[in-house]
């Protein structure tokens, strides 16, 4: 379990560093197709490494059930929520659309409660006010109602943490780079068929080499992004799994502040409030347990 927390605190730390170095990127003629050309490059990286482990013969044995399981992951984790989630941040601000893919924590802990039977304690509920807070300090004002883009971002959301949700049930069963391929896989021909229905393909063409070698290295992000996630959420609840990548938002303003960027007061008590509220959640034994280990990796590495 313990090599469960690890990885999914690493998924943490890619994606807060993902955050932090997009910042830096190109923009991309369509972000359909930006989303398209990386999703599919993970999904050749895992292809790859699937017949590399030689566990490709795996899947001559996947059952119908767990085919359709695997299916619907790509449908409604890899391609549906980026088509959704990138045109509604096109329509609201950074701010908000943030704030509403940061909830979806909670829209897990209640699809996990129902169909996975997790027990949600004391120690949840108060971390998860904290996490709450730290979210709502970023905005400048309270969202009283949704527009449009926010109601595409919040659709997205409910897509991602309903794929979780199955994610962990079928990981029961099956090992994590099996269904990190499957939602690369079938998200990105899922995204072609949507791409070529729209007419967007031939926007493929007009990419620079610059937006190309972007999208190879965000690609690599994404890989090590989806292999942490899917081996670690395979070990822990995947109630506790969402909230560990809450810590992504910190350690971007970590990176922030050690690359010499701006930092506002705001972001700083933010940052703390959501480690509070993880640590709280995870519990304050676990969470040391989790720091000394991380300590000995470093040392035995150096």
């Amino acid at each position: 379990m313990r090599k469960g927390y690890f990885l999914v605190f690493l998924t943490a730390l890619i994606s807060g560093f993902a955050v932090f170095i997009n910042k830096f990127g190109v923009s991309v003629v369509n972000p359909n197709i930006y989303t398209f050309l990386k999703v599919l490059t993970v999904a050749i990286f895992l292809t790859g490494l699937l017949l590399f482990l030689k566990d490709w013969r795996r899947l001559k044995n996947l059952t119908g059930k767990q085919w359709l399981l695997l299916i619907t992951i790509g449908l409604i984790g890899g391609s549906i929520p980026f088509l959704l989630f990138f045109k509604g941040l096109s329509l609201t601000n950074a701010a908000q659309g943030s704030f509403i893919h940061k909830t979806m924590f909670i829209w897990v802990a209640l699809l996990a409660i129902l169909f996975l039977k997790e027990k949600i304690n004391k120690k949840f509920l108060f971390g998860g006010l904290f996490l709450l807070l730290g979210s709502l300090i970023l905005l400048k004002k309270l969202p009283y109602s949704l527009n449009q883009g926010d109601l595409l971002v919040l659709l997205a959301t409910l897509f991602w943490a309903a794929e979780n949700t199955i994610s962990k049930y079928v990981l029961r069963d099956l090992e994590g780079v099996i269904v990190a391929w499957a939602r690369m896989f079938f998200g990105a021909l899922f995204i072609l068929i949507f791409l070529s229905a729209t007419n967007q393909l031939p926007l493929i063409s007009g990419l620079t080499l610059g937006q190309i070698n972007w999208v190879l290295i965000t690609a690599v992000i994404l890989f090590g992004y989806v292999m942490t996630w899917y081996s670690g959420l395979k070990f822990i609840p995947v109630s506790q799994a969402t909230v560990i990548l809450l810590l992504g938002s910190p350690i971007t303003t970590l990176l922030s502040l050690i690359a010499g960027g701006k930092i506002n007061p705001q972001e700083i008590f933010s940052g703390i409030l959501i480690i509070f509220g993880i640590i709280f959640v995870i519990g304050f034994k676990k969470t040391w347990q989790l720091i000394k280990e991380t300590k000995k990796l470093t040392y035995a590495r150096n």
